[in-house]
């Protein structure tokens, strides 16, 4: 789950200029990816290590080439617009990227190839493991839900691999609320939680997102 796969997006009526809203926290800014040798580097470097692999997509697989990373972050970059995104993690401090925080529109379980989409938006992360246990990933993650708020959607779900705990900690810290197992996305079996602007103020989460694993510290996200 969590792999940004797009399904059918329909890129027909993006503009190319398009790009992800820089957001920011106390300790984060989440920015748009580039192409840089450093984000390329640091993708490549985070999405070929199995701890991180492990939960996301149907076949998980790490990446064994730079050029996968160059064309992972293509793709992601064809999500970016007002709303939606799929954002670089870095540390206000000194710059380090940490992860990535995505809000995507999230593939329908089908026999179409690509995937449909669902109508509906998943939040979820993937964070190197050395920012794991730091709080990173319900800080990032939650400025995003705000964000989906703020920008007009109503209900952002996630999706997580039943074993994945820490990413199902994630995603009940930020306030989505667990609703059992989902068969409705990526054709996979998949935790559920989703986040309502009806409740709780920004709202409650319950769907399926993919993550990867946090140690087992305070406080464990999709990605935390």
């Amino acid at each position: 789950m969590g792999d940004p796969q797009l399904g059918n997006r329909g890129g027909s009526d993006r503009c190319d200029d398009e790009q992800v809203q820089t957001l920011e926290t106390e300790r984060l800014r989440l920015r748009a990816w580039t192409h840089s040798a450093a984000d390329v580097e640091f993708v490549f470097d985070t999405y070929s290590r199995w701890e991180v692999q492990r939960f996301i997509g149907r076949v998980p697989r790490v990446m064994e080439d730079r050029s996968e990373a160059e064309a992972t972050i293509a793709r992601w970059k064809s999500v970016d617009d007002s709303v939606h995104g799929i954002w670089a993690v870095e540390r206000r401090g000194d710059g380090q990227l940490l992860g990535t925080l995505l809000l995507k529109p999230i593939p329908a379980s089908s026999d179409q190839v690509p995937l449909p989409l669902s109508g509906d938006t998943e939040i979820g992360w993937h964070f190197h493991p050395d920012a794991w246990g730091k709080g990173y990933a319900t800080e990032a993650a939650a400025r995003v839900l705000a964000h989906a708020f703020t920008a007009g959607l109503s209900e952002v779900v996630a999706v997580t691999n039943e074993a994945n705990a820490a990413s199902q900690g994630v995603a009940q810290r930020i306030g989505l609320v667990h609703q059992g197992q989902t068969t409705r996305y990526y054709n996979a079996t998949c935790e559920l939680f989703t986040a309502t602007t009806t409740r709780a103020g920004l709202g409650t989460a319950d769907r399926c997102t993919a993550e990867q694993p946090q140690r087992p510290t305070p406080a464990a996200p999709l990605h935390a």
